[in-house]
């Protein structure tokens, strides 16, 4: 048996480009022959890829091509491509350099068209895995998983991952917003009153502890903790919302809007019951956590501390 694989691009004019992308031949049926090897899986996606990409920027190419302003063809300057790692491996996209067009005097001579969209060198989709896998297990296993199962050669390694995962949690950093403050509401008057009747209660368990820092150079306290939705009021049969956090205490700038935005990304309103667990009050994050808590839950009189072992210092707050 002889299988061809083929893709098809049809254009918004309905004019259509052909590509065969592989031939697969099969002769005696076995668990080991039977559907697609990982080898060929990955060719297979390889070239699919690099035929989409081809496509897609030569399109957006001739779309620019036009001066916006008088209608005449811009000239190129300068042709080239830059190598973008992507989910299937390495493409190569086009990126010329375009002359000014006679009918604008004011501006830079040169432009490069595909400066609008292309940002940095590693797309989405890739960065998002890299950042995924790389909160869950070392980065060197980050980069030998990704080899394994992708068609990416060498490109990754341990220290792309590091830095990829660096740039992603200080722009997710930028996006979190100032640390909220003590007793504060975003929201009117108006909005407290018409606020529909909350979801279960949310209970947050968080705990401690001191990790040696490297080189062993001090210690630190890490926060660690999950928080829990008991139900959704409009489906009591949807599987409870949890989520995980964890931060360095003495380092993070942001705890309250930290915990607030994730609490908020299950659903949770100002007017929700909140329920803190711990195995005590001898932390100092429990005590600045159950006292910031306090601050801006008050209100509506909605956050109830539970714990195992309450000590005279927490009573004291």
């Amino acid at each position: 048996m002889n299988v061809r694989i083929e893709v098809v691009c049809v254009s918004a004019d309905g004019s259509e480009q052909r590509r065969q992308m592989l031939g697969i031949e099969r002769q005696e049926l076995a668990m080991e022959t039977l559907g697609m090897s990982l080898a060929e899986s990955k060719a297979l996606l390889e070239g699919v890829q690099d035929f989409m990409v081809a496509q897609q920027v030569g399109e957006n190419l001739e779309q620019r091509r036009a001066c916006r302003h008088c209608g005449r063809r811009h000239t190129t300057k300068d042709s080239g491509s830059t190598p973008v790692k992507a989910l299937f491996g390495s493409v190569n996209v086009l990126n010329p350099r375009w002359n000014r067009c006679a009918c604008q005097t004011q501006g830079p001579e040169t432009f490069r068209p595909t400066a609008t969209w292309l940002q940095g060198r590693t797309s989405v989709e890739m960065l998002y895995l890299e950042s995924k896998w790389a909160s869950l297990i070392p980065f060197a296993k980050v980069a030998d998983l990704l080899r394994e199962v992708l068609p990416i050669g060498d490109s990754a390694n341990h220290e792309s991952v590091r830095i990829h995962l660096q740039a992603t949690a200080e722009r997710i950093e930028q996006e979190l917003g100032r640390e909220r403050q003590l007793n504060e509401y975003e929201g009117s008057e108006d909005d407290w009153e018409q606020q529909p009747l909350p979801d279960g209660p949310i209970t947050v368990g968080i705990d401690g502890g001191y990790v040696r820092a490297a080189h062993k150079q001090g210690c630190f306290e890490v926060i660690a903790g999950k928080s829990v939705v008991a139900f959704r009021r409009e489906d009591a049969t949807e599987v409870p919302s949890a989520k995980c956090f964890g931060f360095v205490q003495t380092y993070d700038e942001k705890p309250r809007r930290r915990l607030w935005e994730l609490m908020k990304s299950q659903g949770m309103q100002e007017n929700q019951q909140v329920v803190f667990m711990s195995d005590g009050c001898s932390s100092t994050f429990i005590r600045s956590a159950s006292i910031c808590w306090i601050g801006f839950t008050s209100r509506c009189g909605c956050l109830r501390r539970t714990g195992l072992r309450v000590d005279a210092a927490c009573e004291d707050h």
